[in-house]
């Protein structure tokens, strides 16, 4: 049997496990498994590669996508750069380290991106956010990182977000975990009232469907988006790298 899965706590939010179950009934693989294993705290994963026979590879989540470099052998080059890694090759005991979430960033954002979106608010500093920065510079889109507490330079803090902030920077990223089930309630605390119909809201959540961050941005005219799409094509290319 080969053995994938994905690693991150808490779990409960994921849809990967359905996804992968379902590719494996759709392409007839009834020699492939993939679960999801909640670890709260990550020096368990040694443990876990070595009590799972046959496994193959991981997806990492929130909170270890930085966290799990130490336990990498071989860092593909983008991973280095970027500092993060959600995905996990394992072969002859040697741990390869990559970071898919750039292929299905770019590939979600780029056929959303109209010319004015020139400038972007990345909300959030993890390692989410260090894939999205990755690609937003590769494409030449200006970009200023938004947290909970600012360092005067490149992080500004929520409450550092004017109405001519907004209003000059019209791609919104969120890649916290804000508005996430079960607390669909939250949403990132940014100024709405400065959001316009120019404005593409991007949610790296995708359950629920539609975020309270994306409903917020809607009801002022702006397109929103969330990472469901994001989530499968980082998925086939976890799958690509896993099977290269």
């Amino acid at each position: 049997m080969r053995r994938y899965g994905l690693i991150g706590y808490p779990l409960g939010h994921s849809f990967s496990g359905r996804f992968f179950a379902e590719k494996f009934a759709r392409e007839g693989l009834s020699d492939c498994r993939y679960d999801l294993f909640p670890l709260a705290d990550l020096s368990l994963l040694p443990q876990l590669m070595a009590d799972t026979p046959g496994l193959l590879g991981l997806n990492v989540t929130i909170p270890y996508k930085e966290l799990v470099i130490r336990f990498i052998d071989e860092l593909d080059p983008v991973a280095a750069r970027i500092g993060a890694s959600n995905c996990l090759r394992i072969e002859g005991g040697v741990v390869s380290g990559y970071n898919t979430d750039v292929v299905g960033f770019a590939e979600s954002l780029i056929p959303r991106l109209e010319p004015g979106h020139r400038k972007a608010l990345v909300l959030g500093t993890g390692g989410a956010s260090k894939a999205v920065c990755h690609v937003l510079e590769s494409l030449g889109i200006g970009y200023r990182l938004v947290g909970r507490k600012g360092d005067g330079d490149r992080t500004l803090a929520y409450r550092d977000l004017t109405q001519e902030l907004m209003e000059s920077h019209t791609l919104v990223v969120n890649t916290t975990p804000l508005g996430m089930h079960p607390r669909t309630d939250e949403a990132p605390p940014i100024p709405y009232e400065a959001i316009t119909p120019a404005h593409l809201l991007f949610d790296l959540v995708y359950n629920p469907a539609v975020t309270r961050f994306m409903e917020l941005g809607m009801a002022k005219g702006a397109t929103a988006v969330n990472g469901e799409e994001m989530l499968v094509l980082q998925a086939e290319e976890s799958w690509r790298i896993w099977n290269a």
